[in-house]
């Protein structure tokens, strides 16, 4: 029996965990690059010509944006032998996005691509609460947490709310202040953002705690 592409139901004894740090890393390592390739964007231009063809600091950020994402994908496939959906479905969208902004030379699209993922996860987040009365949080943060049904629930109801809201605040600042002030925030405002939102869960999550079962 073939082993499965998509990473494997957290509950599933066979799913291949990583380690939480490089996780982490392997997702917030696109978006450092991003931050560096649109602020050292004419550096860059101008030690690699090929780069400087594609266009401004934003347009060299957006193609290594989107080949350290593949990147990412790449190594999480061999450690694991599976993709993560989140990073996965992100990845999508970040490759579309990105080729469109570099095809059509037009920044709009890859300054929408955070208001499409994080809509779309938050979506996902609630329709599968509600409608498949199922947390597709687990899938993100089974490795950290072993907490029980009901606050797998309450925590996905929650994100689901934080991405909406993130999805809202990308559109206001994209629509109302300049690309470096927008990348500036993707990078630095968005992270801490998230930080500061999962520290605050904290509590529900240690109520919600399940012990660790006894070694035999």
């Amino acid at each position: 029996m073939s082993k499965p592409i998509f990473e494997r139901d957290p509950s599933d004894p066979e799913r291949q965990k990583i380690n939480p740090i490089l996780k982490l890393a392997l997702e917030l390592g696109p978006l450092v690059v991003f931050f560096f390739g649109n602020s050292r964007g004419e550096w860059l231009a101008e030690r690699f010509p090929s780069l400087g063809e594609i266009g401004g600091p934003i347009f060299i950020a957006t193609a290594l944006f989107m080949a350290a994402t593949v990147i990412a994908l790449v190594v999480s496939w061999v450690l694991t032998r599976s993709l993560p959906i989140m990073p996965l479905v992100s990845g999508v969208v970040v490759l579309v996005f990105g080729g469109l902004t570099l095809w059509l030379h037009d920044e709009q699209f890859i300054k929408l691509k955070p208001t499409i993922i994080n809509t779309l996860f938050g979506v996902i987040l609630l329709g599968g609460l509600f409608f498949f009365k199922t947390s597709l949080l687990r899938y993100v943060f089974d490795s950290a947490f072993r907490i029980d049904e009901e606050g797998w629930n309450k925590l996905t109801f929650r994100w689901g709310l934080y991405f909406i809201a993130m999805a809202v605040v990308n559109e206001i600042i994209w629509r109302n202040f300049s690309t470096d002030f927008w990348v500036a925030f993707k990078v630095w405002g968005f992270t801490p953002l998230a930080i500061v939102f999962t520290m605050s869960q904290m509590p529900l999550i240690h109520r919600h705690s399940l012990e660790e079962a006894p070694e035999k």
